[in-house]
C-alpha cells in the first residue's frame, strides 16, 4: 500500500500541474495531505511534517536563491552578458562562433536563472546572426544548451541547490563533478548537434531583433563582466583548493569560510553592486531597486521548492521513503540510473525540471544512504533526468519555440533533441565519475 499511495500521489501531482493547470504550490501540498492522510499520519503530525519540511528545505536556500537572483540581475542590467557575449564573438571568430555562445552561456548561466539568461541573451544571438550570416538555430542552440545545463546540474541554481540539501551533498564536490560532467554534454547536444540542423529556419522575433543594446562607451570592461558573473565560481573554488590541501589553520579556515556558497555569493554581490553599478555612476537607491526586483522575481520558485521539500518530509514521516527504499534495496539497478529514471518520467509527465528534480530527490532520498551511493552524484543523476525530453507541457518548449518562430515539429526536432542529448550524457558522465571514485 505504501508504494500504491505515493504513486497515487504523484500521479494527482501530475493531474493537477499538467491538466488543471493548478499552481505548482497548491499541487504540493494537497499532495502532502493526501499521501499523508491516506497513510495513516495524525492529522496534526501531518501538519507539523509539512511545515517542517517547508522550513528545512527553504532555511538554507532562501539565502542562496536569494542572493543568486541579485546577482544575475546586476549582470543583465549593467551590460556586463552584453559585454561578454560581444568580447568573445570576437575573439573567436565567425568560424568558431558556436564556442563563443557556448562560453557566453556558460558564463551567464552560472549566476543566472534559465529564463532570464534567455531573454536577456535571445537578443545578442540575433545580433550574432545577422552580422556572421550563419544559420540562428547553428548560432542560438549551442548558448541555450550551456544555460539549461548550468541551470540543471550546478548550484547555486534552485533544483540542483536543493537536491544536495536535501542528499546533505556537499555543494564544491557537486559544482566540481557537475563542471565535469557538463562540458562532454554540452560540446555534444550544443555545437556538435547544432550542425547537423542547419536547414532548419528559424526567423527572430520582430521585438526582440530590433532591441537596441547598451552602448558600448557605457558597458563594463570584459575583465569586469567576467569576474564579476563567475566570482561565485571563484570563491567556492578557493574554498574547495583550502580544505583539500592545506593544513588545518588560521587560513584554511578563512578559505573555506569565503568558500561557503552562502558568503562566496554575498561577496560576490557585493562585489557587482560596486564594480558594476556605483563604479558605472549609478545611484545606489537605483541598484537597490534593481535589487528588490530581482528577488521578487524568484518568490514562486521559492515557493514550488518549498513544497517540494514539504512532500519529501511527508513521504520520509509517513515512512513511505523507507518502505520504496527497501523493496528497491535488491534491485540489481544502480540508484544512480534509478534515480534518473524516475527524474525523467516526471520530467515528462509533469514538464518542470524544477519540479521534476525535486520530486525524484523525496522518492529515491533514502537510496543514497542505503546503498552508500555518492549523494553528489545522486544529485546530478536527477539532474540530468530532470532535463530529459522537454515537450509541450514545459514553458522552455515554448519560449524556444516562439523566440525562434517554429512549428511544434521543428521545435521537437531541435529544443527536445538538445534537451535529450543533455539528459543522457548527463547520466554517462555521472556514471564514468562513480566507476572511477
Amino acid at each position: 500500500m505504501p508504494l500504491i499511495i505515493a504513486v497515487l500521489g504523484i500521479l494527482l501531482l501530475f493531474l493537477l500541474i499538467a491538466k488543471f493547470k493548478l499552481n505548482a504550490f497548491l499541487s504540493f501540498i494537497i499532495v502532502c495531505l493526501f499521501v499523508g492522510i491516506f497513510q495513516g499520519m495524525e492529522l496534526a503530525n501531518l501538519v507539523q511534517s509539512i511545515q517542517r519540511g517547508i522550513g528545512n528545505t527553504l532555511g538554507f536556500l532562501v539565502l542562496i536563491l536569494g542572493l543568486g537572483a541579485m546577482l544575475g540581475k546586476l549582470v543583465a542590467d549593467s551590460g556586463a552578458a552584453q559585454q561578454i557575449t560581444t568580447q568573445l564573438v570576437n575573439k573567436f571568430g565567425v568560424k568558431h562562433v558556436q564556442w563563443a555562445m557556448v562560453v557566453t552561456g556558460f558564463i551567464v548561466g552560472i549566476p543566472m536563472f534559465y529564463s532570464v539568461g534567455f531573454v536577456i541573451l535571445i537578443p545578442l544571438v540575433f545580433t550574432v546572426a545577422f552580422s556572421t550570416g550563419l544559420p540562428l538555430l547553428y548560432v542560438g542552440l549551442p548558448m541555450l544548451t550551456s544555460l539549461s545545463v548550468t541551470h540543471g546540474y550546478l548550484p547555486p541554481h534552485p533544483a540542483p541547490t536543493a537536491i544536495a540539501a536535501m542528499f546533505n551533498a556537499d555543494i564544491g564536490k557537486t559544482l566540481m563533478y557537475g563542471l565535469i560532467v557538463a562540458v562532454p554534454a554540452i560540446i555534444v547536444a550544443g555545437p556538435l548537434f547544432a550542425r547537423t540542423i542547419k536547414k532548419i529556419e528559424a526567423k527572430p522575433l520582430k521585438e526582440f531583433y530590433n532591441a537596441e543594446p547598451i552602448p558600448q562607451e557605457q558597458l563594463p570592461s570584459t575583465a569586469t563582466s567576467i569576474l564579476t558573473a563567475l566570482s561565485p565560481i571563484i570563491f567556492i573554488g578557493v574554498g574547495i583548493a583550502a580544505e583539500q590541501f592545506l593544513e588545518e589553520g588560521v587560513l584554511r579556515n578563512i578559505l573555506t569560510f569565503i568558500g561557503n556558497p552562502v558568503i562566496a555569493l554575498l561577496i560576490s554581490v557585493l562585489i557587482a553592486i560596486y564594480s558594476l553599478g556605483l563604479a558605472k555612476g549609478k545611484e545606489m537607491s537605483t541598484i537597490m531597486d534593481s535589487l528588490s526586483t530581482s528577488v521578487s522575481s524568484i518568490t514562486m520558485i521559492l515557493l514550488i521548492i518549498a513544497g517540494a521539500g514539504a512532500l519529501k518530509e511527508v513521504l520520509i514521516d509517513s515512512q513511505v521513503s523507507e518502505y520504496i527504499a527497501d523493496s528497491l534495496k535488491g534491485s540489481s539497478i544502480s540508484p544512480l540510473v534509478l534515480a534518473w529514471l524516475i527524474a525523467t518520467a516526471i520530467r515528462v509527465s509533469v514538464g518542470s525540471a524544477t519540479v521534476a528534480g525535486l520530486t525524484a530527490a523525496g522518492i529515491v532520498l533514502p537510496l543514497a544512504s542505503g546503498t552508500g551511493t555518492s549523494p553528489e552524484l545522486m544529485v546530478l543523476a536527477i539532474g540530468s533526468g530532470s532535463l530529459m525530453l522537454s515537450h509541450v507541457n514545459d514553458t522552455g518548449f515554448w519560449m524556444f519555440k516562439e523566440y525562434f518562430n517554429l512549428s511544434v515539429k521543428e521545435t521537437l526536432s531541435t529544443w527536445t533533441v538538445m534537451e535529450t542529448l543533455v539528459g543522457i550524457m548527463g547520466l554517462l558522465g555521472v556514471l564514468a565519475i562513480n566507476s572511477i571514485i
